[in-house]
């Protein structure tokens, strides 16, 4: 059992044209699709979303396991190459899959053929550098986030605290995580493990493969707060942001703290923390996360550009 250090670039592609596809959940991702849709718009991307990309990555309960391996993982480059080398067999199988059980594009299964993957890898590549590159420091942020409360709650109460910790999207009911699916499904693990890995662009459930023969991975979602949208850390309130003793204590939530923790390392009381703690949330610059009788407090994308200096 292990959780990803990091999103995987090809699930944050599937996920994300996911987003494009349905409004459900848009209010978490109000500023990136706005962004998104004015890169888009008139553009050969656009095309090649639609075209492409959207048919074989489906708003649906199935799409084809060989676009999104492990080696993702490893980087971008890593999962590309895997898609490449996927044999002919397994792809085609996949995509009779996807025909059978949503639709396949009547081109699907030239999938198979080496020019037209190698587009189709072309495409992706393109894709996350205009789409979801510019978000990495929105994202990482968000990750970060996310792991402090995992590695809290291991240290609070080893793996069933972690898996616990994923509520209410998912329940530990030992020795069954049990989750909310668009389908019934079981999943056996068999002694394989299962790695879980964060995702910026899921929402609301989590997402697994679907041949049980693969090592049995879960894409999760993150906790969404509301976005700032076009708000600016140059706008933000000066007197606000001012001080030493403030921005001891935003520098201690880039670690995920709690409110006695901050207060110890920024050396002030713990009233005068959550003065402060107060003042950076309502600024939008840290968010805080009750998990029984503690609160974690964790960055937020706007805080983690303020404290590398960028505008």
């Amino acid at each position: 059992m292990r959780v990803a250090a990091a999103p995987d670039p090809l699930w944050e592609i599937t996920n994300s044209l996911d987003r494009l596809q349905t409004s459900e959940g848009r209010w978490a991702f109000a500023p990136w699709y706005q962004e998104t849709r004015a890169v888009l718009d008139g553009s050969d991307l656009k095309r090649t979303v639609r075209n492409l990309l959207i048919p074989l990555l489906p708003r649906a309960a199935y799409f084809p396991d060989f676009l999104t391996p492990s080696e993702g993982r490893e980087g971008l480059d890593a999962g590309l190459d895997a898609i490449l080398r996927t044999p002919r067999s397994r792809v085609i199988g996949e995509i009779r899959k996807l025909a059978h059980l949503h639709r396949a594009p009547e081109w699907g299964p030239r999938v198979a053929d080496g020019d037209l993957r190698a587009e189709i890898a072309a495409a992706l590549r393109d894709y996350h550098q205009q789409i979801i590159a510019p978000q990495e420091d929105s994202i990482q942020a968000a990750v970060d986030g996310d792991r402090a409360q995992r590695a809290r709650a291991v240290l609070d109460g080893g793996i069933h605290r972690l898996l616990d910790s994923f509520r209410p999207g998912m329940r530990w009911c030992p020795p069954v995580l049990e989750m909310d699916y668009p389908v019934r499904r079981d999943v056996h693990l068999g002694g394989a493990g299962l790695t879980l890995v964060p995702s910026y662009f899921c929402w609301k459930y989590p997402v697994a493969l679907a041949d049980p023969d693969l090592p049995p991975v879960l894409i999760y979602p993150l906790v969404r707060t509301v976005p700032a949208g076009d708000r600016r850390i140059e706008d933000l309130p000066a007197t606000a942001l001012i001080g030493t003793t403030r921005s001891a204590v935003l520098r201690a939530t880039a670690h995920g703290m709690t409110t006695g923790e901050i207060a110890r390392q920024a050396g002030v009381g713990a009233a005068t923390a959550s003065h402060h703690l107060n003042v950076l949330r309502d600024s939008n610059l840290i968010t805080s996360h009750r998990r029984a009788n503690t609160v974690l407090h964790v960055l937020t994308p706007l805080g983690a550009a303020l404290l590398r200096g960028k505008r």
